[in-house]
């Protein structure tokens, strides 16, 4: 465009026509001016346009590297993530009315004598999980964590004043810190209220194999060779306060947990100040309570089916003294005596039987002695098996059966009695899944189930306050009928 204004004015000039007797040389003065504003008018625009031009580009590349980082953060796992658990369900007993269920419900359950879950689940459980993620330049990662929990066994839809909405976990993490060198590059910093990163369970029986959980700090995956590493971490809990005394008891637990291959070593030593100034009372008299315990556990984690055939397997040794004596919560219990002893083994597996039916057996035992009280004995044994055949991608009939057996000897505290006998629960739940069927950890599910329980009439004796202890809820068999979607993500 300026180049045609150029040769507008060299034509004006040069015309001999125009020059000197059409236009006046102040005419053509005028119009030169003319024509050179606006020249001057189409550069700014020109310039503007080129300014503009130049803006979007900027912000194009902008939101381009931008969306690339967010891609490159996605596929590294970083990011704000939304994680959760819940299970809702009706548990509605033969008379067409409420009854008791659980997979504590039995007296072993006191002590963590757990029974199959399936089709004996009464209760809304929810986990909701927020986490932000990021990656800074030097490579170093971050990770924030918040958890809220509520759960409870009332069936109406607002359930504010019987609600315990909790902040289970709240930590913060710091990974691959430039400044690490040796066994502790690539390590992992934390601090807050969590879950331990490697607790694990056994989710047919709702039973953890280990749960370690509390307020503190630690490092994870301290590396002393390509198959060697170890975690190190100090938790604390409380176990409220002390007659007379106006501060919780707190617990302390000190670990390390031990990886080479797929072998794992844990031990832990605990400590409660104060905690053995109280005492328990059974028949033989007063027990003093721990004030410190030990806690060891041996686990193999099987990427088989025990060496069988393709599946994956898991087994622990468990043994505790003292406050360590809960093997399973670690530290959650506060009544423990100085002299309690616990054993506990644990093993589950799973695999494909064929392309439509698929197995996971399950057995826990346990013995515990002094527990509480001197003399005291706990023992109990739980099989449990579930067994799922595919019909079609969406619809799935799931069969679960367990036995167990305890012989429980309180010696007289808590008002409990000694007894011994079995329990018996048969399970059929017809599942619906969106797809995945065959695999036994994915979720959501959609189930109605029919569940029948029965145990040795000897257990109703052992406390009046349990579920067996009901006058309701009593041996010679207990149909159960229901509804439950669990999920998780």
């Amino acid at each position: 465009m300026k180049l045609q204004y150029v040769a507008c004015a060299v034509a004006l000039a040069c015309s001999p026509t125009l020059h000197a007797a059409t236009v006046p040389s102040s005419d053509l003065e005028q119009r030169l001016n003319t024509l050179e504003a606006r020249l001057a008018a189409a550069e700014e625009r020109a310039a503007a346009a080129e300014a503009k031009a130049a803006s979007a580009e900027d912000q194009s590349q902008q939101a381009s590297q931008k969306t690339a980082k967010l891609e490159a953060q996605a596929q590294a796992g970083l990011g704000i993530e939304f994680h959760g658990y819940a299970r809702s369900g009706l548990l509605i007993g033969d008379d067409g009315s409420g009854t008791e269920g659980g997979p504590y419900v039995t007296p072993a359950g006191a002590t963590g004598g757990a029974i199959g879950r399936l089709g004996n689940e009464p209760d809304t459980y929810v986990e909701v999980n927020l986490e932000k993620k990021s990656q800074l330049d030097n490579g170093a990662t971050t990770r924030y964590k918040v958890m809220l929990a509520d759960g409870q066994r009332s069936y109406n839809d607002w359930t504010g004043d019987d609600s315990s909405l909790n902040v289970r976990q709240a930590f913060a993490e710091l990974g691959q810190l430039p400044a690490f060198s040796g066994a502790a590059k690539g390590s992992t910093l934390w601090a807050g209220k969590r879950f331990d990163r490697d607790n694990f369970d056994i989710h047919w029986l709702d039973s953890d194999i280990i749960f370690l959980a509390g307020t503190g700090a630690g490092i994870y995956d301290v590396k002393w060779s390509d198959t060697a590493r170890s975690n190190f971490s100090v938790y604390g809990r409380s176990f409220g306060a002390l007659d007379n005394v106006n501060s919780d008891i707190q617990n302390y637990i000190y670990t390390a947990n031990n990886y080479f291959g797929k072998l794992q070593w844990m031990i832990s030593g605990l400590r409660a100040r104060d905690n053995d100034a109280k005492y328990n009372t059974g028949t033989a008299g007063t027990t003093q309570v721990a004030g410190q315990g030990f806690h060891t556990m041996l686990a193999y984690h099987g990427d088989s089916f025990f060496g069988l055939r393709e599946g994956s397997f898991k087994s622990a040794l468990l043994y505790g003294q003292g406050l360590g004596a809960e093997v399973k919560g670690l530290g959650s219990d506060g009544n423990l005596s100085e002299d309690a002893k616990t054993l506990r083994v644990a093993t589950y597996g799973t695999t494909a039987l064929s392309a439509r039916w698929n197995l996971a057996p399950v057995l826990l035992a346990q013995r515990s002695e002094d527990r509480y009280v001197k003399g005291d004995d706990y023992r109990w044994l739980t099989l449990n098996g579930r067994l799922v055949q595919e019909i079609n991608q969406n619809f799935a009939l799931a069969y679960e059966a367990s036995y167990q057996y305890m012989d429980l000897d309180p010696q007289g505290y808590n008002g409990l009695s000694a007894v011994d006998g079995n329990v018996y629960k048969l399970t059929f739940a017809p599942t619906f899944k969106a797809g995945d069927i065959a695999n036994f950890f994915s979720r959501p599910e959609l189930r109605v189930f029919a569940t029948y329980l029965n145990w040795d009439k000897a257990l109703d004796n052992y406390s009046t306050s349990d579920s067996f202890g009901e006058t309701n809820f009593e041996a010679g068999g207990q149909w159960n009928f229901g509804v439950q979607m669990e999920t998780w993500f």
